[in-house]
């Protein structure tokens, strides 16, 4: 543990905080490391510890070893959900925290009142923490799933254009001139196209972009009251568009389907909690239909 979190902060400091022991602790335990490997494992240059060639070498190593000793610890104990307290981390978008997430909270507050989510927002870093262990889930379109882990299909999801109830091209059908004449909302997460924008890039036609938001939710609080469009996904537009005078049209432009999946680390395939969350949210996936 001591090499793995040392070789993830590469500061003693932060590592003795990440494993709750003192810095002197942390510096006696890179001192044994040392020794024993008959390697630095890190080194000082300037105010950074830079990690020597043997420690890159053996830590994707190291970190497998412990995911493996995790998963047989969690297996052994076996699982019951009205009695466990695991908190499991999550990354999903807000879009699937809304449309997913919280109707999985009546399951758990059900079915496994102690059980706790530690939901994150994806960003660069969400498939190095999905290989490191640091996630137990990740949910995403399948575009941009880890190739090297197990995925499964949670459902698949349809694109529908928003517009403001007051909007006049909304109250006919939607032309694919009208789409492209009027100014849009597009979403990027971290500065990344989403599955809709990676999509649209395909037509020839381009959108006039208004304004770029940062997260799904944000995106239709800045329509209503005027001619901008945007795309979103069916589930969330029936939930958000009541409450912010929007209404939905389809698609004037042929869109490709959505398939939103669930992934894991390959070393957590029998976890029993997690093989039972994992089917939990497949129900709630399959119970929330569209309208």
């Amino acid at each position: 543990m001591a090499f793995d979190v040392l070789l993830r902060e590469r500061n003693v400091t932060r590592a003795a905080h990440r494993l709750n022991v003192t810095q002197a602790a942390m510096s006696a335990a890179l001192k044994r490391l040392r020794e024993s490997f008959q390697d630095d494992i890190l080194t000082q240059h300037g105010k950074k510890m830079i990690p020597t060639a043997r420690a890159i070498y053996l830590a994707p190593k190291v970190a497998d070893m412990i995911l493996q000793l995790r998963s047989l610890i969690s297996s052994g104990k076996g699982f019951d959900p009205a009695t466990s307290d695991r908190c499991f981390k999550i990354a999903a978008s807000d879009y699937i925290t809304t449309v997913l997430i919280v109707p999985l909270l009546d399951v758990l507050q059900r079915e496994a009142p102690r059980v706790t989510l530690d939901i994150s927002l994806p960003d660069q870093d969400v498939a190095d923490q999905l290989t490191n262990g640091e996630l137990d889930l990740l949910l995403s379109p399948e575009q941009f799933v880890h190739p090297d882990h197990p995925r499964d299909l949670l459902f698949e999801e349809r694109f529908v254009v928003v517009g403001w109830s007051g909007n006049p091209v909304m109250q006919q059908p939607l032309t694919v001139e009208a789409f492209f004449n009027s100014g849009h909302v597009a979403v990027q997460i971290g500065h990344r196209d989403t599955f809709i924008e990676h999509a649209l890039q395909e037509h020839v036609q381009k959108r006039r972009i208004e304004i770029t938001a940062p997260s799904f939710i944000q995106a239709p609080w800045l329509i209503p009251g005027t001619m901008r469009l945007s795309l979103m996904h069916e589930r969330l537009a029936n939930i958000v568009a009541p409450a912010a005078s929007l209404i939905t049209a389809e698609p004037p432009v042929e869109l490709p389907v959505m398939q939103e999946m669930m992934q894991y680390h390959a070393s957590r395939a029998t976890d029993e909690a997690l093989i039972w969350l994992r089917g939990r949210l497949q129900q709630v996936g399959a119970s929330t239909t569209n309208s």
